[in-house]
């Protein structure tokens, strides 16, 4: 790593979601380690508050997305934006980094900008899918954004963009692929490994977690000692994914609560909620299916404004439908159970889709993203 002049300043860091504020505690670690000198203030999750070194509020816990539902989270956005902005006027601090979370964090961004506060996007939206006219807002309100896809370089730079890759921080601290073979002896009796991933904001697990359940309970007709698990967040309450069940789960369900993806690694198939958690499991190399289910009107709001042919990052980064995405009323027990089951008849296919997989990890770089993100940012502010 090249050497950083030490330099003291205060940074200020806003995340506000779980994903987010993983991405930022990395960057706060590698940001310190680069300089000790630096002193960091947070808005953002667990992981923030015991990276920073003053941490102002647990927004990620707050997480609220789509078109709709953010709006009833403005009274408690509105009290932080007034926070941040005194902490501006009276810290001046020597930067700004904000990570994903648009919706807050483009105010945050105007905040800094009336101030001549430089800026930094790390993980920029994915302006790219949806609304391309805040491309251009954010050309206007950084200094310099760290975006996670190796062709979003060029998108931002036809609308004034200063944006580099530097490869996707997943890789910073997800496993490399464990070896797999699918082709066993009795597939039909085998013990199949099928996991679930309803999301870690509240309205995708109560939207997707009985769902879940229900295909499980149609897959073990078929194969009847598949042995299924569903991941939650490590702080999650076993009690409201229950609830949500509704029942006493068959014995071969289990709860999982994994912060290293070792256990996710093991998993044959997943039913994965449309997110950052599809691309975690292709760098993991593992086969999977894609629900995506709305709040409905935020559905019909998201239909007119993307501008994309798919829904999971798996296939946009692959330019093609290599995993099956099912999406709102066809994001049911019946349809992913027949996914699932047809994967696990033809283990071959599970084959084929784990290695295409594995080339998409190719294609997004190297691990030590924060390390040279951090670099970058420290040296632009040697200069400022």
């Amino acid at each position: 790593m090249s050497t950083i002049t030490p330099i003291s300043k205060n940074i200020l860091i806003v995340a506000g979601d779980v994903s987010g504020d993983i991405h930022a505690a990395s960057l706060v670690r590698a940001l310190k380690a680069a300089d000790p000198d630096v002193r960091v203030t947070a808005i953002g999750g667990k992981q923030l508050a015991a990276a920073s070194d003053t941490f102002m509020y647990d927004l990620a816990s707050q997480g609220a997305s789509g078109f709709i539902e953010p709006l009833k989270k403005m009274p408690l956005w509105i009290k932080l934006l007034n926070q941040i902005r005194d902490y501006m006027e009276t810290q001046n601090p020597v930067a700004l980094i904000v990570v994903d979370f648009y919706g807050f964090n483009h105010q945050v961004l105007g905040m800094a900008k009336h101030r001549n506060i430089p800026a930094y996007y790390y993980v920029t939206p994915q302006v790219w899918a949806s609304r391309q006219y805040r491309a251009k807002q954010l050309a206007g309100l950084t200094k310099k954004m760290f975006v996670i896809y190796p062709f979003e370089p060029e998108f931002h730079k036809q609308f004034g963009g200063n944006a580099v890759f530097l490869g996707n921080p997943l890789l910073d601290y997800l496993p490399a692929p464990q070896d797999k073979n699918f082709n066993v002896a009795d597939h039909k009796n085998h013990a199949w490994k099928l996991g679930m991933l309803p999301g870690s904001r509240m309205g995708e697990i109560k939207r997707l977690t009985p769902v879940f359940y229900q295909t499980f309970k149609q897959v073990l007709k078929e194969f009847p000692n598949t042995q299924a698990y569903m991941f939650l967040l490590p702080d999650a309450d076993e009690k409201v994914f229950l609830d949500l069940i509704g029942e006493k789960p068959h014995e071969n369900f289990h709860f999982v609560k994994d912060n290293h993806y070792a256990k996710r690694a093991e998993m044959d198939f997943l039913l994965a909620c449309s997110g950052t958690a599809t691309l975690e499991n292709a760098l993991l190399g593992i086969p999977m299916v894609v629900a995506y289910k709305l709040f409905w009107p935020t559905y019909e709001i998201a239909k007119r404004v993307i501008k994309v042919p798919y829904i999971s990052l798996v296939n946009l980064l692959a330019r093609r439908a290599l995993v099956k995405e099912l999406i709102q009323q066809d994001a049911n027990a019946k349809s992913l159970a027949a996914e699932t089951m047809a994967m696990f008849q033809n283990p071959a296919k599970l084959t084929a889709m784990r290695e295409d997989l594995l080339k998409l990890r190719a294609s997004l770089g190297e691990p030590g993203v924060a390390k040279r993100a951090a670099v970058e940012i420290l040296n632009d502010l040697k200069h400022e």
